[in-house]
């Protein structure tokens, strides 16, 4: 191990708009050690995820810090009874090499440090389709929206970390699906690979017929990632006692007011929502993971286990491209689910593998 540790730190508060060069600053400092109840982790891949940047905009990270993000890590010294060195966690290491993590941390509902078997599925699975992202498209779709067999499912960044997961998540239970995405290439992916009945490219010049002629028999549930004009050429299809899983804005979170973002998207839905007695569901998954992650962790990894499940990574190699990386996600840039490695992954050793199930992983 080196004794220099590489860190993103956040330059300054963003007003507006996306990020740009000067938000983030590349830094190195000393290895920390471990005090009590603490143990030191080395980042292995770590998370790049839209709700990042609306921390940073609101101003909940402070200029100076390490920039927030979920990791998969390795523990190097631990001082936490039950967690040894060469442990495989999951934990917030943040944007940098090396992080120290305390005991019984509660971060989103999350408790950390938790620790992954790597004999179970690749340990980046931690970080999307058996992780927080997995967990949050179940509970939009099945447990808040509660999908019956035949209805219509509209996904909107279908090809992303959570729509690819909602999507099959709606398949599974009966339904059928039609993703909106932003190429051609992700509408072929989603209907060809992850067996969407249709699929839509919101940047055609005529997505509101296209996505209107999709679903002939309206929309029963809405599972919202992006906002903005998407949602416009939704609303006017959304059936009556239709539901929607408000996950995420990600065409808003560049604009001027984050304060009032969402009750301004409510208000603008409002006439639609009473006229046809449309349920919306404000999506977090921090209100899940207590009652339902074990449910979840089982029903899903029986899936992908299966091959029921597939998922597709967008894998970034390099601490030093983060920023770059964060920046072609929030534009939509990305292909699956967006993640960094920044060290070697130890578990991916030829034995390893003979022992690991077989996982549906995409390129």
């Amino acid at each position: 191990m080196n004794n220099k540790n590489r860190q993103w730190r956040l330059a300054r508060t963003p007003a507006e708009g996306w990020p740009t060069e000067g938000d983030f600053e590349l830094s190195s400092t000393g290895i920390p050690s471990p005090g009590p109840q603490q143990l030191l982790a080395k980042t292995i891949y770590l998370s790049m995820d839209p709700y990042q940047w609306g921390r940073r905009r609101a101003g909940v990270e402070v200029v100076g810090e390490v920039c927030h993000g979920r990791t998969v890590s390795q523990v190097i010294e631990s001082r936490v009874a039950d967690y040894q060195e060469g442990d495989i966690i999951f934990n917030t290491n943040g944007w940098q090499e090396y992080g120290l993590t305390g005991e019984n941390i509660s971060v989103f509902g999350y408790m950390y440090p938790r620790k992954i078997d790597p004999a179970i599925a690749p340990i980046s699975t931690a970080l999307g389709v058996l992780g927080m992202l997995g967990l949050t498209a179940y509970s939009g779709v099945y447990l808040q929206c509660q999908p019956q067999p035949g209805e219509t499912v509209v996904v909107s960044a279908a090809s992303g970390g959570v729509g690819q997961n909602a999507g099959q998540i709606a398949k599974l239970k009966g339904c059928r699906v039609v993703g909106i995405t932003g190429s051609e290439q992700k509408c072929n992916f989603v209907t060809e690979t992850l067996g969407f009945s249709a699929a839509v490219n919101h940047k055609a010049p005529d997505f509101a017929e296209q996505l209107a002629k999709a679903c002939p028999d309206g929309i029963d549930i809405y599972f919202e990632n992006v906002g903005g004009a998407v949602f416009e050429a939704v609303k006017p299809l959304l059936n009556k006692n239709s539901r929607i899983a408000l996950c995420g804005l990600i065409s808003q979170y560049g604009g001027d007011d984050m304060a009032s973002m969402h009750a301004l998207w409510r208000k603008a839905g409002q006439s639609i929502f009473d006229k046809q007695q449309v349920t919306a569901h404000r999506l977090f998954v921090g209100d899940f993971v207590a009652d339902y992650q074990d449910q979840f962790l089982s029903e899903m990894g029986e899936w992908v286990k299966d091959g029921l499940i597939k998922y597709k990574e967008d894998r970034w190699q390099g601490l030093e491209n983060t920023p770059a990386a964060f920046s072609a996600m929030l534009s939509g840039g990305n292909f699956g689910k967006t993640i960094i490695q920044v060290s070697d992954d130890p578990s991916t050793d030829e034995q390893l593998n003979k022992k690991r199930n077989s996982v549906n992983v995409l390129g």
